[in-house]
């Protein structure tokens, strides 16, 4: 079965997976031979939990160093699967950085890819004049303790809405650049910046991208209309600083009621485009 297929395999049962994992030592989710990757450990201890070959379909695919407390994959299984058992068991198999939180079976139409209707990140930074507290280390960003929050949230409020995000996006050969930014705003609480991220879905890099253009508004490097501007170049912007991995997490991934599934999965298929604009290429 691939990644394309919208339902399970004949006689087969379709399993979710919630997963969580510290990405510091991972080369990314996406499996790469002779690589330690989070696709790569789950795969591995599942196919010997379940005693049968385990392919696993994600919601979105992280980058090396990038963290999920909410990430999402499914796969298809013939075996007998008990779901609170497989928790248990794959808690012994898996190493401390990745862990399997739940265990559920959705219906057959459920793709943990095509059938999300959003998803959430977090990027976390520290104003504090001594950095990350050691035990954050792995997962927030140090900063400028003058950075002016106000202009950051201006700039924000400026990327909302659909786009094309190229200037902020690693060009994939054939991949559209037009996303729908549905939030970007920060909160603070005592030195921790925390940057709320969601779109329907987001490319190479994207995410980090529009922290690391928004933050050099903060820093007085950048105005929020500089930032705006972006939105009508058509290719990756040398301006553009990416933000450090390690301070952005997955957080959560929405999708639609049972009966929604199958209709979702074939829209997120289609070639979407700027109203206005051309020259996109297909998802």
């Amino acid at each position: 079965m691939t990644v394309e297929d919208a339902g399970s395999e004949p006689g087969a049962v379709r399993v979710r997976l919630d997963i969580g994992y510290d990405g510091t030592d991972f080369i990314g989710w996406a499996r790469q031979p002779g690589l330690r990757t989070v696709q790569g450990v789950l795969e591995e201890s599942l196919s010997k939990v379940l005693r049968e070959p385990v392919q696993l379909t994600v919601a979105g695919r992280t980058d090396a160093g990038v963290h999920a407390e909410g990430q999402v994959a499914h796969f298809d299984t013939r075996a007998e699967v008990d779901g609170p058992r497989l928790v248990h068991r794959l808690a012994r198999f898996l190493p401390k950085d990745v862990r399997v939180k739940a265990v559920s079976f959705p219906p057959s139409e459920f793709d943990a890819r095509f059938s999300a209707v959003r998803r959430h990140y977090a990027y976390r930074l520290t104003t504090a004049p001594y950095g990350a507290e050691p035990l954050q280390a792995r997962s927030v960003v140090a900063c400028r303790s003058d950075v002016d929050l106000d202009a950051m949230r201006a700039a924000s409020r400026e990327l909302l809405g659909l786009h094309d995000f190229a200037a902020f996006c690693r060009r994939r050969e054939g991949a559209t650049t037009v996303r729908e930014l549905q939030r970007f705003d920060w909160e603070r609480a005592g030195d921790l910046l925390t940057a709320h991220v969601s779109a329907d879905a987001f490319c190479w890099s994207m995410v980090r991208s529009l922290v690391g253009a928004v933050l050099a508004v903060g820093e007085g490097r950048r105005s929020p209309e500089w930032v705006a501007g972006l939105l009508l170049e058509r290719e990756r912007s040398s301006a553009v600083t990416v933000a450090p991995a390690h301070g952005l997490s997955l957080v959560a991934v929405d999708y639609p009621p049972a009966a929604e599934l199958a209709a979702r999965n074939a829209r997120t298929r289609e070639v979407r485009t700027v109203p206005g604009a051309e020259g996109c290429c297909g998802s």
